[in-house]
């Protein structure tokens, strides 16, 4: 099994667990230091997306998740140990259940949102 960053792992425990803010935090603390690795700019994308999603920032999950999708598309079947097709699945169902007629909804309104699948990560190598 290859060796990767602590916050990689780090980062699974935390998107597994639904604490997409601190998947951010983690992601960009690895991305800072290798901006031009995509895949871990992807992964923050999405992770961004979802907790843009869950506080009613429809418009910038929207955004988020489709510039995900476009970083992490040379990266396809598998990198660092994550299967992308099974994410990439993952993001177009949630790009096909985010409304489009919605930018942004107030706190008291986001439980009428339709709710995300769920996406388990883990490292297949």
């Amino acid at each position: 099994m290859e060796d990767y960053p602590l916050e990689y792992y780090e980062f699974f425990v935390s998107f597994n667990e639904g604490d997409y803010y601190t998947c951010h935090d983690l992601l960009e603390e690895m991305w800072m230091t290798d901006k031009g690795n995509l895949f871990l700019k992807g992964l923050l994308q999405m992770s961004v997306s979802i907790y843009h999603y869950e506080y009613g920032n429809v418009k910038g999950a929207r955004l988020m998740m489709q510039a995900a999708q476009e970083y992490l598309q040379s990266y396809r079947p598998i990198h660092w140990g994550i299967n992308l097709e099974h994410v990439y699945g993952f993001i177009e169902e949630c790009l096909s259940i985010f409304p489009e007629n919605i930018d942004r909804l107030p706190f008291e309104m986001i439980e009428s949102l339709p709710k995300l699948p769920q996406l388990v990560l883990y490292l297949e190598d």
